[in-house]
């Protein structure tokens, strides 16, 4: 693999991650770019211990192109027009959002009055470009492809892990309007928060309440169990939890417990390509229509948790039907309290017929 990092207009850095040692990178940014905006402030909501972020620079980032290709930012540039990537082609190419969340840029930051405690939201915010493939998508990659990504996205979490006043490194995927995604391009993303997230907090609060592996044991219970298990493999399985919150809900786990990507072997990260495609494919091939998912990496804190916490993915779609999606209403978006419309076996029974196919 070869790395290449550089600069784009406004001063965000790019890095290249190519197959190939002799890929040319030396392209530069021929746009007019404003300034970069400043970090997001914090706020703290002391009802529930969480810090939300203020960004209002976001309002304006772009939200979905029409004209495909022509207007997509994340495609490579041409004689014709400039984007996001400078260069005419590429394998995987990581760089700073424009409209970040979080970001080492500071701006100024002025107490809210009340019980909200301000600061800036230092950090990093990262998108990861899959592949140059406009029409394609993540399930679609070859497994070299995924190799890849997967050396990306090992590569940022331990850069941005090393930045100061990061907590910890989430890398993820948004597929689907209905999810919300603002650009069809086959794209990730990848934030540096300055605090650990609550879902983060749940999890390894319960693995050190529980007396023994709670990671470990629920994986050895999945596969011994089975009857939820979708796929599987000598050193990872995808199975639909128990407990699942949404239709269609995959988790999908090393055997060997390490507390991020940047810790996994290469012969972990060849055999998740292949497995996790077809779990992709598995989710579009259910209703005969695109599936919206997201696709979240679930890693240790940089500082805290890191012998509890156990590298997994969670990947979940808000279809329940053909020309049915859940909407979080009052219960789950009001008090958290999910309600699933599909049972887990039946789920997983599902999947895995796909899969067989």
């Amino acid at each position: 693999m070869k790395r290449t990092i550089t600069h784009l207009a406004d001063g965000r850095e790019l890095i290249y991650f190519d197959r190939r040692d002799d890929a040319d990178r030396s392209a530069i940014d021929r746009r007019p770019l404003e300034p970069r905006p400043p970090a997001s402030e914090l706020r703290y909501d002391p009802l529930t211990e969480e810090w939300i972020a203020i960004a209002g620079h976001r309002q304006t980032r772009t939200f979905l192109p029409t004209g495909g290709t022509a207007e997509c930012p994340l495609c490579p540039s041409t004689d014709e027009r400039s984007t996001e990537i400078p260069s005419y082609d590429y394998d995987v190419v990581v760089f700073e959002n424009r409209f970040p969340s979080f970001s080492g840029n500071l701006g100024t930051y002025e107490d809210v009055g009340g019980l909200s405690e301000v600061r800036p939201g230092v950090g990093r915010c990262e998108v990861v470009c899959f592949t140059s493939d406009h029409d394609s998508s993540f399930s679609r990659l070859s497994d070299d492809q995924v190799e890849l990504v997967m050396e990306a996205w090992a590569d940022r979490t331990a850069e941005l892990s090393a930045i100061e006043g990061v907590e910890q490194v989430f890398c993820f995927e948004n597929r689907g309007e209905e999810i919300g995604i603002t650009i069809a391009h086959p794209h990730g993303q990848i934030y540096a928060y300055p605090y650990v997230t609550p879902r983060t907090k749940l999890q390894l609060g319960a693995a050190q309440r529980y007396k023994g592996n709670l990671f470990a044991d629920v994986l050895a219970a999945e596969r011994a169990a089975g009857t939820r298990v979708v796929a599987t493999n000598e050193l990872w399985t995808a199975f639909v939890p128990a407990a699942a919150r949404w239709p269609f809900e995959v988790h999908v786990y090393p055997h060997r417990q390490v507390p991020d990507l940047a810790a996994l072997t290469e012969a972990e990260r060849a055999a998740f390509a292949p497995l996790y495609t077809s779990v992709l494919r598995a989710f579009d091939g259910l209703f005969g229509v695109v599936m919206p998912y997201i696709s979240a990496w679930h890693q240790a804190p940089v500082r805290t948790g890191r012998e509890l916490a156990y590298l997994h993915l969670e990947l979940f779609s808000i279809r329940r039907a053909p020309n049915k999606l859940k909407y979080l209403a009052g219960s789950e978006s009001a008090m958290g309290a999910f309600v699933n419309d599909v049972r887990p076996e039946e789920a997983a029974r599902m999947l895995r017929s796909q899969i067989d196919h």
